[in-house]
């Protein structure tokens, strides 16, 4: 990603996450990002490719950085506890990406069946690792897709409960909460 479309890309989380993707302009968009109205232009046709090319790239990245961690790890289990907490840490990080994310699954244009389609492939992703485990014998068998459906629903919950109350508390904490709420269940 250049320079400028680094620029835009930050420019229109941040403007999509204040203003939501009906209020946000792309004069606003422009400003923020610190280029002129024609050369955001000459990158994006309209308000909806760039919120195509942020999901796009903020997938992307997310993906990347969980692919480089998971790499280190050497079983399944590992992998999904890794996995879970760097998409927790990139939530703590990204606030406004995921803000945006959620702001737009909900609903039937275009871009909303399209984020849902991505965030399908991410959960096949995690089906992945969550298959892997099984065949290891870490996690009981079930149906994996509603498995990865509960683990980033999950750590969505976090998000949410983050943003409401916007605790200092130690990722690592919290992570470790969330692990052993998702493997270990909250019964007694």
């Amino acid at each position: 990603m250049n320079k400028t479309k680094k620029a835009i890309f930050h420019s229109a989380i941040k403007i999509f996450s204040k203003s939501g993707y009906n209020g946000a302009t792309m004069d606003d968009i422009a400003f923020n990002a610190g280029v002129a109205k024609g050369t955001l232009y000459y990158h994006f046709r309209s308000k909806e490719e760039i919120f195509k090319y942020i999901i796009k790239e903020g997938t992307s990245i997310i993906i990347e950085r969980m692919e480089c961690i998971a790499k280190n790890e050497h079983d399944a289990l590992s992998k999904l506890k890794a996995l879970c907490k760097i998409q927790l840490s990139l939530v703590y990080e990204n606030r406004d990406f995921f803000k945006v994310i959620m702001s737009q699954l909900w609903g039937q244009e275009l871009r909303q069946l399209e984020l849902r389609h991505t965030i399908k492939g991410y959960i096949n992703y995690i089906e992945k690792y969550l298959r892997q485990a099984i065949d290891e014998g870490s996690i009981k068998n079930g149906e994996v897709s509603f498995m990865a459906y509960t683990i980033f629903g999950t750590i969505c919950s976090a998000t949410v409960y983050e943003l409401i109350n916007e605790d200092d508390r130690d990722i690592h904490e919290v992570n470790d909460n969330l692990v052993g709420y998702i493997l270990s269940g909250i019964k007694k």
